[in-house]
């Protein structure tokens, strides 16, 4: 991130943000950088498939699902919901906007057609039809992201191929184990997958930063570093809240950060929670004492 800053700065002191160099030179980095984020999106469906399905079946008790669903995604809508009036306010507070930034036109555009392509389809449903959207019909189309809700689609579809896992167990035991250990394999054959493009984390920052920064004027570059500053306030404030968190539930705060803290620097540094999500798991169940089936089936939800 550093290195991206002072490198962009150096581009544009020596060449200018109009310079035909610059702009040439910034086509180069877009390869890196806009290829760093077509890997991170391409690894989505897999990740979110494989860990939920991989969550579901280490249940080992379809019973349990509906609890620890509605515990999971009832206290991660809460935090989330927390999370974005603090972006909010920030944002306020800062007066942070994407005016004037070279990505801020393509962002413009992309949100534009997001708008028309996804938001137009989902605004024009009514809640029953919109709740019948997320049951999926084609589950094969929904891993391609063809549809609004596909993701909430592949999550639910994941949960039933998990909950069948499940069932066949149940059923017939040797056939029920192969498809376990199946499905262990593909879990650890997506995280490979999943570290192996978050290895390329260091050049894709760089080269966005570099073209982020090269090609903005002065104003522009002061107004990334309010959003730096803005986003570690954000940060800050969102620790807070864990931490009170924590207190009410009677659970030491330092004790907890301090056992989870690799899984935090980690997501940190990697710019990712999918990536942490090896991590996270082994965090739960060895230094906090939660069962595999939950630490799994929570930090899939989370991530």
């Amino acid at each position: 991130l550093v290195m991206g800053v002072v490198f962009g700065l150096a581009l544009h002191t020596i060449y200018g943000s109009d310079s035909q160099v610059l702009k040439d030179s910034v086509q180069w980095f877009n390869i890196v950088g806009n290829g760093y984020v077509q890997l991170l999106q391409m690894i989505v469906m897999p990740l979110v498939f494989a860990s939920i399905l991989s969550a579901v079946a280490r249940l080992h008790n379809a019973s349990q699902l509906g609890k620890i669903s509605f515990l999971t995604i009832g206290t991660l809508l809460f935090t989330t919901l927390i999370a974005a009036l603090v972006g909010v306010l920030v944002t306020n507070l800062f007066g942070l906007t994407a005016e004037g930034l070279v990505q801020g036109g393509a962002e413009t555009a992309r949100l534009n057609a997001i708008e028309s392509n996804y938001v137009g389809k989902v605004s024009d449903l009514s809640v029953p039809q919109l709740v019948l959207s997320f049951i999926p019909k084609n589950p094969f189309a929904d891993l391609t992201g063809a549809n609004p809700t596909s993701i909430i689609s592949v999550v639910i579809f994941a949960a039933f191929l998990g909950v069948a896992a499940l069932k066949l167990l149940k059923d017939d035991a040797p056939k029920g184990e192969r498809v376990l250990a199946a499905i262990d394999t593909l879990q650890s054959w997506v995280m490979k997958l999943v570290r192996l493009v978050m290895q390329l984390t260091p050049y894709g920052v760089l080269a966005l930063m570099t073209k982020v920064v090269a090609g903005s004027n002065l104003q522009d570059i002061i107004k990334l570093g309010s959003f730096v500053v803005a986003s570690y306030l954000g940060l800050l404030i969102m620790f807070a809240v864990h931490g009170i968190l924590l207190g009410i539930n009677g659970v030491s705060p330092l004790k907890y950060f301090r056992k989870v803290w690799p899984v935090l620097t980690f997501a940190f540094t990697s710019r990712s929670s999918a990536a942490s999500i090896p991590l996270n798991v082994e965090a739960q169940t060895r230094r906090l004492g939660v069962p595999e089936s939950i630490a799994s089936f929570a930090a899939s939800f989370g991530a």
